[in-house]
């Protein structure tokens, strides 16, 4: 699997920008060398970065989608008797161009460009569109008045009207540094700056790549630039932030650290970072870790902080988060940098003191964040690629091809070696006698120099990744130093033979280890004989390694399993090898790729023959299922329309399948289509219609809207053939399959069916938190009534005829046949549901009570709430799995003696003074009740070996209402009375178990369920979405942490339909150290054993509501039970 580049930034000495990709082994110039730059800051999508000449340049990366931004103005006008819609318009009217709001002028000629780097990319035209519609030609939208709503269509009362001017302008500095021009006040224009930092892009999704730019002076002031996003790359003015001391360096990491250093020596920390004030709120001062010597850099990542003081000694802050970010203390680490820089996933680069060569720092984990040690980098520039590159090829082909090329180049290398100068020779002989493809083996007796080279050579060769090896290079550095230098005295007397080792530096060599010419071999490629321009190059010498002065590892990704190129020598750059190059002449060079490209050529003829008689192993193709269904519009009047419907499946050259459902109708006589990408769908489920057999199709998108994408077959089996098919093409696109993983989220609709989402680790914990609107549901075989688990794998359900059911691990079943459902592992299930439904009458004073009712009373026959019609043969049953047992009869009420069951061993009485209707089994032993007068209770004394405990404590209920649920977690208890409203007890502690208060959290929820990392999820009755309203809808409590149990808001997830959800056994993200034993916790069970939702009128909540128009009644496109 090809991993995902990135870009390592640095600058040499000289000011010229490098980038080293990490699936490169090269360092690049950086395309625009006519600017000479300090210091960068980079990001993956862009760079920052302060040139000599004190000024803000940025560079943003090409990609396929351009940046573009819409400018806006409407043009008003007003209708009067005599020449009607007309440009004039009333004193107290809006500007003629204006804002959308009216309450600023903008004219047409107006709006410019707000630097160099943008481009118009169209002149001013109409949008002829209004929420998506079609308006008449001309794009005038009309009202009653200014301002009020309008609407396309021209009516009598229409006195004034409006359209929309857009333009779109593009930024078109892409891929070269843009210089940041300023349009702020000349009098309050930054001074010239000194250090520059970006990050903060972990804070907020709006707007679209929001970055926090931060500048220092050089007069020692703070700078933040505005409005930095995606649309906006360059922002838009500089704004002073006040500091307590002059500041030198600043460091701004993904999130929301932000650390600066002052000339004193100490550190400051800004505080109040968040999605609503990114500049923060104010500084905290933290001391140096050394009394004589203060900070010099200091650099951030997500929860760490390094730091260099003016010995040069590097430190760890320990203790950084979000909750503390100036951290607790300091630790000194091994090595001297001139300055570190913190990366991704807190991935730490520097540059050393002596050498002035960049570092990487091995070891760093989530677990290990300050690391095991330094392994320096020491790829090459691509200029001495360049010059080596005929070289290369050579010993490629005596590697590769056939003896004759192979004899071909010693003869070509000795004749060159016997022509040239003497001072030469030991440079040569030194690279044959390590040469395996020329010479077989290291000579022992040829030349003790290339001996001694060969062992440095397999001394200093390591692994990219690996620290031990490294460590022991720089522990033997000094006596093989000692040891080169020696026998360069003793060889070499000829001042210009010692010209050829005046360069290697053992402590160097290290870094570019001596290779030998078959790794030169296995390394190198045709790609290398092409010839690049070294003007840029003349400050360094043919074997020196550029001199960095920063580096920024922003926008590098870098884990522990990436394989790194960088920690070996690059294919011929040693210094024998370049001499040897400059011995062969480019037609010699031209000649070798001319034989090298007709024997690949002959080669890959001869080896394809010989297999063409063989099938292709993976075959792309298409497979296409079609049929006509009905799909309930999306446009007024809703209706059911014939469509026709395909579903096309095509198979990669991976072999993975992806498919596309295409739904073609006609729009005013003219055929149109939408399609939908299947690993986009997010559940597919039925729909409870009575006339029609109808299931729903679900987006993120479209799960916002609460508006599914609904269609009806004509047969219920014809419409679970295609749930069938489109369940396991979904779960196909989504590389799932089997049973369900122990920490699965169990659900159940309104009809008793039962899904399964696996969830993410980005669920509940993370730096991007995934909503929940984009969770895979698939469905599984069965029917219940509630469900749930643990996180060991045991799932309990309860039937409507309240039978007890377990899960016995396998998938599939009903509907869902052949190859999506598991062939053990399936039983028959049976339940029975009775089935209400009411006769209501009306008396009169002439015949008594009769069915005759008035105009404005319910049906005669009808459900519960008297606002459905429902007689004895309307009413059928869910689905064909279901048959009557019993012909309809009058619900007498009666009481019927229970035969007395024999006692068993397994269980036993706990003895309660009422019934219970809701328990449930936290951590560390927490059992809580709730009985049917909705009181709470709390079992006390619980312990594994005393699991009856000793008494029950009542817990007084929340002021006037009666509680019909509990759960429990591991640290929070939350309840949820039958008027909908949900309840945190808080005041939980070891020693007071009880709690003290219950504290109202949200209301309009139907049912809830408690994690085992206290994560929250219920059922909400009604959501408002953009386009509908959904009843039984999922929703996620987010924001809940150890300071937080509560949670901040809601997230909306799949809805309407749902009855009951279960989290009890995701288990999936540890948001918090778990200090207990879980080996010995009862895992954590709820089960509700009785549904008694007596609907009342919802209390005022006094936190965060979830989302309802309580004055919107549900119409016929809602998605409801």
């Amino acid at each position: 699997m090809a991993m995902s580049s990135s870009l390592l930034w640095a600058v040499d000495i000289f000011g010229r920008v490098y980038t080293l990709s990490t699936v490169g082994q090269y360092w690049e110039l950086c395309k625009d060398t006519q600017l000479e730059f300090k210091r960068v800051s980079a990001v993956k999508q862009c760079c920052w970065g302060i040139a000599c000449d004190h000024q803000v340049y940025t560079y943003i990366f090409s990609g396929d989608v351009p940046i573009r931004y819409q400018e806006e103005t409407y043009e008003n006008q007003r209708w009067n008797p005599i020449g009607g819609f007309c440009e004039k318009l009333m004193p107290s009217d809006r500007w003629q161009w204006s804002d959308v709001s009216g309450l600023k002028h903008q004219q047409l000629d107006s709006f410019t460009l707000p630097s160099p780097h943008w481009e118009w990319e169209s002149d001013w035209y109409v949008d002829e569109n209004i929420g998506g519609e079609p308006t008449e030609k001309g794009g005038w939208t009309y009202a009653i008045d200014f301002p009020s709503t309008y609407t396309k269509d021209k009516k009598w009362n229409s006195c004034v009207r409006r359209r929309r001017w857009i333009r779109y302008r593009r930024y078109k500095s892409r891929d070269v540094w843009a210089k940041i021009t300023s349009h702020d006040d000349p009098d309050q224009l930054p001074d010239p700056f000194n250090d520059i930092s970006i990050g903060g892009w972990e804070i907020t999704d709006e707007p679209v790549g929001r970055l926090s730019v931060w500048a220092v002076s050089l007069q020692g002031r703070v700078w933040y630039r505005e409005n930095v996003c995606h649309r906006n790359p360059e922002g838009s003015t500089w704004s002073l932030i006040a500091t307590p001391g002059e500041v030198v360096q600043i460091s701004c990491g993904p999130y929301d650290l932000l650390w600066a250093t002052l000339w004193e020596g100490q550190a400051i920390v800004r505080e109040g970072i968040d999605r609503n004030n990114p500049q923060g709120i104010s500084w905290s001062i933290v001391e140096s870790p050394s009394s004589e010597n203060g900070i010099m850099h200091i650099s951030v990542g997500v929860d760490v902080v390094w730091g260099v003081t003016k010995d040069r000694k590097v430190w760890f802050r320990r203790g950084v988060n979000s909750h503390n970010p100036c951290g607790t203390s300091w630790i000194e680490m091994v090595g001297e940098m001139m300055m570190v820089n913190v990366g991704l996933n807190n991935q730490v680069w520097g540059i050393g003191c002596d050498d002035r060569a960049v570092y990487f720092r091995q070891g760093v984990t989530p677990s290990e964040l300050s690391g095991k040690t330094w392994k320096a980098i020491v790829s090459g520039r691509e200029s001495d690629r360049s010059q080596t590159g005929s070289s290369t090829s050579l010993l490629s082909a005596g590697c590769f091809f056939t003896d004759d090329i192979q004899n071909q180049a010693n003869a070509i290398i000795h004749g060159d070696a016997d022509t040239s100068s003497d001072t030469e020779l030991p440079s040569v002989s030194m690279n044959l006698a390590n040469t395996p493809p020329l010479g077989a083996a290291a000579s022992n007796s040829g030349n003790a120099a290339g001996n001694q080279t060969a062992e440095i050579s397999a001394n200093l060769t390591v692994d990219p990744l690996d620290s031990d090896q490294g460590e022991a290079g720089v522990a033997s550095t000094s006596n093989e130093k000692a040891n080169l230098e020696k026998h360069k005295s003793s060889t070499n007397q000829n001042p210009s033979a010692e010209l050829q080792w005046t360069n290697i530096d053992l402590k160097e060599a290290q870094k570019h280890p001596v290779l030998s010419v078959s790794t030169f071999a296995e390394t190198s490629s045709l790609s290398s004989l092409g010839m690049f321009s070294v003007g840029a190059e003349e400050q360094y010498g043919a074997d020196e390694h550029p001199l960095w002065a920063w580096v920024s590892g922003g926008g590098c990704l870098v884990d522990s399993h990436s394989p790194l190129k960088w920690f070996s020598v690059p294919s011929g750059l040693t210094s024998s090898v370049q001499s040897l190059s400059l011995s062969i002449t480019p037609a010699q060079t031209a000649a070798w790729r001319k034989q090298i490209f007709q024997q690949l050529s002959e080669r890959t003829k001869r080896e394809l023959e010989n297999f063409r008689h063989y099938e292709q192993a993976i075959e792309q193709s298409v497979w296409v299922k079609t049929g006509t269904l009905q799909w309930w519009r999306n446009w007024k009047p809703h209706k059911w329309m014939d469509v026709r419907v395909a579903l096309e499946q095509f198979t990669g050259s991976d072999g993975m399948r992806d498919s596309i459902l295409f739904i073609y109708y006609m729009y005013h006589e003219e055929k149109k289509y939408i399609h939908v990408f299947l690993n986009e769908v997010t559940i597919l489920v039925e729909v409870l219609n009575e006339a029609k057999h109808s299931f729903a199709l679900y987006t993120p998108e479209r799960t916002k809207q609460r508006w599914p994408i609904r269609l009806a077959a004509t047969t219920e089996q014809e419409m679970h053939d295609w749930l069938a098919l489109l369940s396991m093409s979904c779960c196909e696109s989504r590389r799932i399959q089997g049973p369900p993983s122990h920490h699965a989220i169990w659900s159940v609709t309104c009809k008793g069916d039962i899904f399964v989402s696996e969830p993410s680790p980005e669920l509940e914990a993370g730096p991007h938190l995934m909503p929940c609107d984009q969770m895979f549901w698939r469905q599984v075989g069965g029917h219940l009534r509630t469900i749930e688990c643990n996180n060991r794998g045991v799932v309990w359900g309860i039937g409507y005829d309240h039978t007890a059911w377990v899960y016995t691990g396998g998938y599939g079943g009903g509907f869902i046949q052949g190859l999506a459902s598991s062939a053990d592992n399936i039983y028959t299930q049976s339940d029975v549901k009775c089935v209400y439904i009411y006769e209501n009458q009306r008396w009169n004073p002439v015949t008594g009570y009769s069915s005759r009712g008035l105009p404005t009373d319910r049906y005669m026959w009808s459900d519960a709430s008297g606002l459905q019609e429902c007689t004895k043969m309307n009413t059928k049953p869910p689905s064909p799995q279901w048959s009557w047992v019993l012909p309809w009869s009058q619900d007498n009420e009666r009481l019927r003696p229970t035969e007395a069951l024999g006692k068993g061993t397994s269980w036993l009485h706990v003895g309660t003074d009422q019934p219970f209707i809701s328990i449930s089994i936290g951590a560390f032993y927490q059992v809580w009740a709730i009985a049917r007068d909705g009181s709470a209770f709390y079992r006390g004394s619980v312990s594994p070996k005393k699991p009856a405990g000793d008494c029950w404590y009542h817990i007084p209920s929340p002021q006037k209402q009666k509680l019909k649920q509990v759960s429990v977690g591991r640290t929070s208890v939350f309840v949820l009375d039958k008027n909908g409203n949900l309840w945190y007890r808080q005041g939980i502690t070891p020693s007071y178990p009880q709690g003290s208060t219950w504290d109202h959290v949200s209301n309009n929820i139907r049912k809830m369920s408690v994690g085992p990392l206290d994560q929250v999820w219920v059922i909400a009755d009604k959501v408002q979405g953009s386009h509908s309203l959904s009843c039984g809808t999922v929703c996620h409590r987010t924001g809940v942490q150890p300071m937080e149990p509560k949670g901040l808001a809601w997230d909306y997830g799949i809805g309407g339909g749902w009855e009951h959800i279960t989290v009890r056994g995701n288990a999936t993200e540890a948001s918090r150290v778990i200090t207990h034993d879980t080996s010995e916790e009862d895992p954590a069970r709820s089960m509700d054993l009785e549904d008694d939702e007596s609907k009342g009128k919802t209390e005022p909540s006094k936190t965060t509501p979830l989302m309802v128009s309580e004055g919107q009644e549900l119409d016929r496109n809602a998605v409801n039970c």
